[in-house]
């Protein structure tokens, strides 16, 4: 039988893992509860863009546990989700709905995803062809570094939101810088 398939080797692309809160949108804790409360950040179209353009993937990784404390909807998340790939252009989004104590029985248990714990990247390099030793964990919490530093990747705290005064465990990026914008502006020479 003839094998008549051409297949182009693939090159892996290094990774930015983005927090949502914070990082891409205003952080607001708890108190959004629809896509109206959502505020991306002006500048985050023009700093996922420019990541783009100089060969990174761009992917949200973000904890969303409002969902099993039944502040908002799966349906609703979704919603935010598409108008956050519309404002900024990010290749995904991966999301962890689950809390071990939410209030929704389908989405409260102890789960693979839900960072610090490794399942959304996991995912990630399933779905995409990930040079994972020059990619990037960049958050404005704990979590997010530790999160970085089990998947071995650079990690960036930025203080756009909890940023490192609100440090819940004892964590030490490799980078602190004030927002979105000043890692764009640096990541070349990073």
């Amino acid at each position: 039988m003839c094998n008549n398939t051409y297949t182009k080797n693939k090159v892996s692309k290094p990774a930015i893992f983005l927090d949502r809160d914070g990082v891409l949108t205003v952080e607001k804790g708890y108190s959004i509860s629809s896509i109206k409360e959502m505020a991306v950040f002006p500048y985050a179209a023009d700093c996922v863009g420019a990541m783009k353009r100089m060969g990174y993937l761009t992917i949200v990784i973000t904890n969303q546990s409002a969902v099993a404390k039944g502040l908002f909807t799966e349906a609703e998340l979704l919603e935010m989700n598409d108008k956050l790939l519309l404002e900024t252009g990010v290749d995904a989004i991966y999301y962890c709905p689950h809390h071990p104590h939410g209030k929704v029985l389908e989405y409260t248990k102890v789960c693979n995803c839900r960072k610090p714990k490794t399942g959304m990247i996991e995912k990630a390099l399933r779905d995409f062809d990930i040079d994972i030793s020059h990619s990037f964990m960049v958050g404005d919490r704990a979590i997010d570094i530790l999160l970085g530093e089990k998947v071995g990747v650079k990690t960036v705290l930025l203080n756009s939101g909890y940023g490192e005064e609100n440090l819940e465990q004892e964590c030490k990026p490799d980078y602190v810088m004030n927002n979105l914008i000043e890692f764009t502006e640096k990541l070349k020479f990073l």
